[in-house]
């Protein structure tokens, strides 16, 4: 501490001595008015100049220090206004991004619609039954609008299911999925009838029998029997054909067509025929 209190009063006093010289050779230098400069006169000059312009040059490298700092501040805050510019940018082209893949998505949900047999509507998928016995979803569409039990719901890609229950806003839809699902199909190529039954993530294709050529990648389609889905709709593909040495029938695996974790939107096709309330 006493040699910081040293250092510090060493400081002081040469700064004053700086500044008492600088003082007296202005005093010097301004009592020569119009009078010729001697030689001791040209020295103070001499001196005062350097001095000056010493603190001229000082002066002038803190003031840009300041001016930078200060020029520093502003691109700061332009830097904070672009960045929140960008972000909004980045928001509104995402929110542009999804209005543009939804308006895609209904479009083609509005070609299917017209291929389908009228009355039908679109319905939006709002949630999940949080059920662990049924594999369903839940509609934005129900009584009120005219849907009713056992009515078919499709998509572009095929099959999504059957209403199994309604309410007057909304409707829950039974995934084709589902183990308690049961569909009458066609393979497309050979024309051999079976039932797609839901095994959970996939199909299995039953009461096909073994004396019948079934190969991975048939596609499987509705047969329009039982009058609850039109005919030719897309339910899956065969991924696995095994003809066992018991029993009658193949075990035949389907991976469907729909993507059932990524729907958005649906058809229920508004039909009289389907099963009673």
């Amino acid at each position: 501490m006493k040699k910081k209190e040293a250092r510090s009063r060493q400081i002081k006093m040469l700064l004053l001595s700086v500044i008492f010289f600088v003082f007296a050779l202005f005093f010097i230098f301004s009592t020569v008015g119009r009078q010729g400069f001697n030689s001791p006169h040209k020295f103070a000059l001499e001196l005062y100049g350097t001095a000056q312009y010493g603190a001229t040059k000082c002066i002038d490298y803190w003031r840009g220090l300041w001016n930078n700092y200060i020029a520093l501040g502003d691109v700061r805050s332009e830097n904070e206004n672009l960045h929140k510019e960008l972000l909004k940018m980045k928001a509104i082209n995402a929110e542009y991004r999804e209005a543009a893949a939804t308006n895609i998505r209904l479009n083609k949900l509005l070609g299917l619609k017209e291929s389908l047999p009228p009355p039908t509507i679109t319905a939006e998928i709002i949630g999940k039954d949080p059920s662990v016995w049924f594999k369903t979803i839940i509609v934005n569409k129900g009584s009120s609008n005219g849907v009713k039990k056992g009515m078919p719901a499709v998509t572009v890609e095929g099959v999504v299911g059957q209403v199994m229950d309604t309410s007057p806003h909304y409707a829950k839809i039974l995934l084709a999925i589902d183990p308690n699902s049961a569909i009458d199909v066609l393979v497309q190529k050979t024309r051999v009838q079976g039932i797609i039954k839901g095994d959970g993530e996939i199909f299995k294709l039953h009461y096909v029998l073994k004396n019948n050529n079934i190969h991975p990648g048939d596609t499987i389609i509705t047969s329009g029997f039982g009058s609850i889905f039109p005919k030719g709709l897309p339910l899956g593909t065969v991924s696995k054909a095994v003809k066992s040495r018991r029993g009658m029938f193949q075990e035949i695996e389907i991976k469907p067509t729909v993507d059932f974790s990524q729907l958005e939107y649906l058809i229920i096709i508004m039909k009289e025929t389907s099963l009673a309330e």
